[in-house]
């Protein structure tokens, strides 16, 4: 793992899973590079600032379960408060 990343925990399905991250910054705004079972899954926030997941169209065959990506958006919330 890189000096820039870092671990995101989440319970998904009763057990605990670590994710490696990295944050981005993009003028005012920022967004959240996860690997997620070697799938790359970019996390930002939508209109309503909630996280959402988005998936880069070349890991689009490899796509985690919504739930798993809905756990690790919370997750990522979690952390920030």
């Amino acid at each position: 793992m890189d000096d820039d990343q870092f671990l995101i925990p989440v319970t998904y399905k009763g057990v605990v899973k670590s994710f490696p991250a990295s944050m981005r910054v993009f003028g005012y705004t920022h967004r959240f590079e996860v690997d997620v079972d070697g799938t790359l899954v970019y996390f930002e926030r939508d209109e309503e600032g909630n996280y959402r997941a988005l998936i880069p169209p070349e890991e689009k065959g490899k796509v985690p379960p919504v739930e798993l990506l809905q756990a690790i958006g919370l997750s990522i919330e979690a952390i920030l408060k």
